[in-house]
């Protein structure tokens, strides 16, 4: 038995430390045993790394890093005994110093660190352990829960940008919403794709309106004014977004004379539900219609006749649905029709300093009625809508602005594309 403190002893025969004041043993493996030996054996005298490796493996040939795990493996071992120290001197080895301790009374030092049963100790280790695993994993759950990763979405967008812009004679500022990986958009950027004449329209005198882009696609969701009017009647509204480098320059007054004779002549998604002042319906549907047309230079218009409905379960969650339909002006293309079908989960976040509401829509089932023709103009949108088909279990539709009669929505279609939109609510 060699005596290393008043307390503590080396039982070289047995390879452990005996810790006399808390009666417990330290078990050692018998090269720790022979390293500490040797080392104890002319305290502060310096060792070589050749002695303490012939003396912990004899007979053996062993690589250096053996004796460097085994001191760190002892110096953890010595942790609870800070008046040992076992400590590496460059280029020549290793040696022990131990502390005076003739002036510790081991009684008073039993009453400030008090005997632990091995038992005890045990269980709060155990219980330690759960407990960092269990905050572990709640904070990954956290981390990657609904909440943290809709914001990551959000965070891709920011609205710090305007532009001015020219329709048809008619003139407005609008704010950009814009991914913040795509191109940096300007005003000439923007104007080229919807600048079409002078000429002032008889349906436009004035505008109100969003714009946003993801560098590709630039699009514009506006709501027409005219006889002093100041606000948006939900009346005429006019999406458009552009998805060809090419400026489309189309007139603006054919234009919006084409619309009107395709909404008219084909119309899938919109219902009009008549205000009859009935409240007494048990399920309450949201429903939001728009148009949005994507004109490319000598190729037909394109329209797309989107409906969004929504029915809250709670003030934050319910069941979504979207239909989109498109067709080009000469119906040519058989209509493409893409429907989904999935639960929402609504957070309010800010873009820029716009409060949105962000519904992330896990879907449950999807429908893509495959067309028997597809004009060459709307065979892009068939490809990507296919591709939406295949890829999407997770999509994000953001609410930038509503009121009582319309909204404005950022839509997961082709690529992404805003969207003022009619809105209706109905007691089912």
């Amino acid at each position: 038995m060699l005596k290393i403190t008043p307390y503590l002893d080396l039982d070289t025969k047995a390879k452990q430390l005996v810790d006399h004041l808390n009666n417990t043993s330290i078990i050692l493996t018998f090269s720790e045993a022979k390293v500490l030996e040797l080392l104890l054996s002319n305290p502060d005298a310096i060792f070589s790394k050749e002695q303490l490796l012939e003396i912990g493996w004899p007979n053996r040939v062993v690589a250096l890093t053996s004796l460097t795990q085994c001191v760190s493996t002892l110096r953890k071992k010595l942790e609870p005994y800070p008046e040992i120290q076992l400590q590496t001197i460059a280029r020549r080895g290793y040696h022990i110093h131990v502390s005076d301790t003739e002036q510790i009374n081991p009684l008073t030092f039993s009453e400030t660190k008090p005997h632990i049963p091995f038992w005890r100790k045990k269980i709060t280790w155990i219980i330690a352990i759960c407990s960092l695993i269990i905050f572990s994993a709640l904070a990954t759950t956290w981390h990657y829960s609904d909440y943290l990763i809709a914001k990551e979405h959000v965070n891709r967008w920011q609205a710090d940008k305007n532009i001015d812009l020219n329709l048809g004679g008619a003139e407005a500022n609008l704010c950009v919403f814009g991914d913040k990986k795509g191109s940096q958009s300007s005003s000439p950027q923007w104007q080229q794709h919807f600048l079409s004449d002078i000429k002032q329209t008889s349906d436009m005198e004035h505008f109100s309106g969003y714009a946003a882009t993801n560098g590709t696609n630039y699009s514009i969701a506006i709501c027409p004014e005219k006889n002093g009017q100041k606000e948006c009647d939900g009346k005429s509204l006019i999406n458009i977004t552009a998805i060809d480098n090419k400026p489309a320059q189309f007139n603006m007054a054919e234009f919006i004379k084409l619309t009107k004779t395709m909404e008219k002549r084909v119309r899938y998604n919109q219902v009009f539900f008549p205000d009859t002042g009935d409240e007494t319906g048990e399920i309450t549907e949201h429903n939001y219609q728009a148009d949005i047309y994507y004109p490319v230079e000598n190729e037909l218009l394109v329209r797309a006749d989107i409906s969004l409905s929504l029915i809250y379960d709670s003030n934050n969650s319910g069941q979504f649905q979207s239909a989109t339909c498109v067709t080009d002006q000469d119906c040519l293309t058989t209509p493409i029709k893409y429907t989904i079908r999935g639960d929402f989960k609504q957070y309010r976040q800010k873009i820029g300093k716009y409060d949105v509401d962000v519904f992330q829509v896990a879907i449950k089932q999807k429908s893509l009625t495959k067309p028997e023709q597809v004009s060459e103009s709307a065979m892009r949108f068939y490809r990507a809508i296919r591709k939406h088909d295949i890829q999407d279990n997770v999509v994000y539709f953001y609410r930038i602005y509503n009121d009582q009669k319309t909204a404005v929505w950022i839509l997961p279609l082709m690529g992404e594309t805003i969207a003022w939109s009619h809105y209706s609510l109905v007691k089912l």
